[in-house]
């Protein structure tokens, strides 16, 4: 049996909620779980959702910022938020599912991007992104009788082969050595496995961010894979792929990030 979950930072769910179904009609996941929905719950079009079969939807909204949701064909139990850094931020939520006898508890994250000076002593956001990341250290991948999947755009590219040019990026935010250390650590102290790394190891390169300020983006390619699929090892073994959607980038009112999909068979 396959089963899959896509992980999209929409940017904004109702102004691209067109691309959302347009996604959805193609490529039918079975959990999509979105980030920066921009909108408190109430304001979350659930119709068209439910309408193209996804039934159970929890959402963590915020008036005009962040915002991260789950609409899923399957039932999700629980509605679990975790309030990272203690600012009252919507960034996280998480509900567990289940596949046969295999519970899962799956983690849909957005991180904060840092601002654009990787100082926290002159840049609160990117001190805010560092406490965020030290916060993450604690969530662990093994958990007794549940298997774990954590998705979401966690705004850095951990790995040289994860970005455009390793240095000329060595002093941007999302990749900077603190950040992509820091990353590599709640991977470690997690017990984490990169899916995506799994599937597609270095040194290819992976994008899933591609920035407005290009002209001409496509051409250029000066991506960043800043969205990521991580899961308990014990689901390691039946990943049967992983699909980042580099097309949608060029579609009609698009995210500057693109949908990334890993297919399961259990």
């Amino acid at each position: 049996m396959t089963f899959s979950i896509t992980t999209w930072n929409i940017n904004s769910v109702r102004l691209r909620m067109p691309i959302v179904e347009q996604f959805i009609v193609r490529h039918q996941p079975d959990i999509l779980c979105l980030q920066e929905i921009k909108c408190q719950e109430p304001e979350f079009p659930l119709a068209p959702l439910k309408a193209l079969g996804y039934e159970h939807i929890i959402i963590h909204g915020q008036k005009g910022y962040h915002g991260v949701a789950i609409a899923s064909k399957v039932p999700l139990l629980e509605d679990h938020r975790q309030n990272y850094c203690n600012v009252g931020d919507a960034r996280h939520i998480s509900a567990i599912f289940e596949r046969g006898s295999r519970r899962i508890r799956l983690h849909n994250f957005y991180v904060p991007a840092g601002g654009d000076e990787p100082d926290r002593t002159i840049n609160p956001k990117f001190g805010h992104k560092l406490d965020f990341l030290e916060e993450m250290k604690a969530l662990k991948a093994d958990m007794p009788g549940v298997s774990s999947i954590l998705v979401g755009d966690l705004n850095i590219a951990p790995l040289e082969h994860d970005v455009w040019s390793h240095k000329q990026l060595l002093k941007i935010v999302s990749h900077t050595p603190v950040e992509t250390e820091g990353m590599k650590d709640v991977i470690a102290k997690g017990g984490w496995l990169d899916l995506m790394r799994q599937h597609t190891p270095e040194p290819e390169k992976i994008y899933t961010w591609w920035s407005y300020r290009a002209k001409d983006w496509e051409a250029a390619n000066k991506g960043r894979r800043l969205d990521h699929i991580w899961s308990s090892p014990d689901l390691g073994p039946f990943l049967a792929n992983i699909e980042v959607l580099k097309e949608a980038r060029g579609w009609n009112q698009p995210s500057d990030h693109v949908p990334v999909t890993a297919t399961f068979k259990f």
